[in-house]
């Protein structure tokens, strides 16, 4: 498939917002996994702000030896927002799974959309790692675990100006999975 050669499957979770269109895969360089993850938060704008929450997800990808430098590889990320220090996996431990927390589609006049909220991984140890974006929406199910480990990310991103202006930056994510 169109994701380079190295990806050996793609995982999903069925809760992403509906807006936006599927950008670029970005792959960890060769022999290294996902073993970090860092957010991109709009904070809440309060009562007449347009509320993004969730603009982007950065992975940190480490060869399996020790005192190899790690790289920082991200699909397209909104423009709102700042970026959390990195969240690592302990022990080593490589990530496996995600869930997103997302605002289902409001439909209502002047209902501030925001989609995806915050986004959480799970460690090849079990821990999670859970991002700082806000409590709007709802946690959707897990993904199917990778069989080998993420080594991959691709945003779905609306566009600024979308909804007439009521934005909604990041909306669903996919990871590739290498073995």
């Amino acid at each position: 498939p169109g994701w380079g050669s190295r990806a050996t499957s793609v995982i999903t979770v069925s809760n992403g917002g509906p807006w936006g269109d599927w950008a670029w895969p970005e792959m960890c360089p060769e022999g290294s996994y996902a073993t970090g993850v860092s957010f991109k938060v709009e904070p809440p704008q309060g009562a007449a702000g347009d509320d993004t929450a969730l603009n982007g997800v950065r992975l940190f990808c480490s060869p399996p030896a020790a005192g190899g430098t790690s790289s920082a590889v991200e699909s397209q990320s909104g423009r709102w927002g700042h970026w959390s220090e990195p969240r690592w996996c302990p022990h080593r431990g490589r990530l496996l799974g995600f869930a997103l927390r997302v605002q289902a589609p409001q439909h209502r006049l002047l209902s501030d959309e925001v989609a995806a909220t915050n986004a959480r991984f799970t460690c090849s140890d079990q821990h999670v790692l859970e991002g700082p974006g806000t409590e709007r929406g709802e946690w959707g199910s897990w993904s199917p675990p990778c069989p080998g480990a993420v080594c991959g990310i691709q945003t779905r991103q609306e566009p600024p100006g979308g909804l007439r202006s009521d934005d909604t930056a990041l909306n669903d994510l996919r990871l590739l999975c290498c073995k």
